[in-house]
């Protein structure tokens, strides 16, 4: 089965809404492990927008399941991966402007960098992720900094339409592929819905999927209970 992340930001963007302690960041963790999440996802973003410090120490402490610890690479946010330990830090890129993640991070452009960052969390134990655009020389950029897997963005894809789908579609599957050359695992995530899961859940070598604005969007409605075991359903073999 391909394993799922949730990724609970959003839980902690209605709580700083009003600056309060509800809903709680901690309890949400808790329902999602309950209803067969294999990790937890959180990015403590530079601006610190929704999950905040005290939430990633909290929850290093609580956690029965994996933490996927979302991070830009830099030297305020390594400090804190390498106090913490998550077993994974995905490397994403950081825009103070955007609303959520735009793009995939340039490994390409900053491959000596990032490999010095990979070599810091091996030492700790800690497996690096890095999120990027599914594109040939990102993949083999990511390879050569000694990550462990990827995460294809699956953004383009999700907001296709028309023949636009089946072209995302085409670059994921060529991306896979090239993924199959390598020691780096296959992990896939942004804009993901059991709607647009299907084609995703297809993909050769898929072993991951992190999934949070949807669960979320969808327990208001649903409850996050639920919410999480439809997506499981969606990521189970036929």
């Amino acid at each position: 089965m391909i394993e799922l992340g949730v990724n609970i930001d959003h839980v902690a963007t209605l709580r700083e809404a009003r600056k309060g302690a509800v809903p709680s960041v901690l309890e949400a963790a808790a329902i999602c492990e309950g209803a067969g999440a294999h990790q937890i996802t959180v990015h403590l973003r530079q601006d610190r927008r929704h999950i905040q410090d005290h939430d990633i120490y909290e929850l290093a402490e609580a956690l029965n399941v994996r933490m996927n610890f979302e991070m830009a690479a830099v030297d305020e946010i390594i400090a804190i991966a390498h106090d913490i330990v998550p077993a994974t830090v995905c490397l994403v890129p950081e825009n103070r402007e955007e609303i959520t993640t735009e793009g995939g991070l340039d490994v390409a452009g900053q491959q000596a960098w990032l490999t010095e960052v990979v070599a810091g969390m091996h030492a700790r134990n800690i497996r690096v992720s890095m999120f990027i655009d599914p594109e040939i020389d990102q993949i083999e950029a990511s390879a050569a900094t000694g990550a462990d897997c990827v995460e294809l963005h699956t953004g383009a894809y999700a907001n296709a339409t028309g023949d636009g789908i089946a072209r995302e579609l085409a670059r994921l599957t060529e991306s896979a592929a090239r993924l199959a050359d390598t020691p780096m695992g296959f992990h896939g995530g942004h804009g993901l819905t059991v709607q647009n899961l299907a084609p995703i859940v297809a993909l050769p070598g898929l072993r991951e999927v992190n999934i949070g604005h949807d669960i979320i969007a969808r327990a208001v409605f649903i409850g996050l209970e639920e919410a999480i075991k439809e997506i499981l359903v969606a990521l189970s073999p036929v």
